[in-house]
């Protein structure tokens, strides 16, 4: 009589797999760019360290109700990259959420490609699309188009910045509805 603990054992994993998968599904926003461009120049990452402020973002989960957002980034002498993230719930004067991760280059893509993990061995993509050649200002995105942040130096940067920032976020393929300013 044979047993059929590996076939029950495979059935378990499939359907763990199609759950999470499913879970992803839901939590998951709309796909606001459906062919993500890939980075338009190589990143200098010792000019791209330091503080940036949110401008703008395709609301997620984890920065859902979110206001005065900022983004440190440092690089770690393991050769990772350590990041510091902040918001404020709520509103700007709001209860301060801080969450620590770190970074990992990937090979090949001129630094302009990262794989960014806040929890556990889990890394996700991290694409710095373009910017500034003075590095006043970066548009981030992801492969799967559900991502989207605009960086800049300026917490408050100036009209005239922000129109240019959400054209170039038009012309790299987002759809710029989906974009929520974030207020500091």
């Amino acid at each position: 009589m044979k047993s059929h603990r590996p076939l029950a054992a495979l059935a378990l994993i499939s359907l763990a797999a199609m759950s999470l998968a499913a879970c992803a599904s839901i939590t998951a926003g709309p796909v606001g760019n459906p062919a993500v461009p890939q980075p338009a120049k190589p990143v200098d990452l010792k000019r791209y360290a330091g503080l940036w402020y949110e401008m703008a973002r395709y609301e997620n989960r984890f920065e859902r109700n979110c206001d005065a957002v900022t983004a440190a980034y440092r690089a770690l002498p393991n050769g990772m990259i350590e990041v510091l993230n902040s918001c404020h719930k709520g509103f700007v004067g709001g209860p301060l959420k801080v969450a620590k991760g770190r970074a990992k280059l990937v090979a090949g893509s001129q630094d302009a490609k990262l794989k960014v993990s806040f929890f556990g061995p889990f890394f996700g993509d991290y694409w710095v699309l373009d910017h500034a050649d003075d590095y006043s200002w970066s548009i981030v995105g992801e492969p799967s188009g559900r991502y989207l942040w605009i960086l800049t130096r300026a917490a408050k940067p100036d009209a005239a910045t922000r129109d240019i920032l959400l054209s170039r976020v038009k012309t790299l393929g987002y759809d710029v509805r989906l974009i929520r300013l974030t207020a500091h």
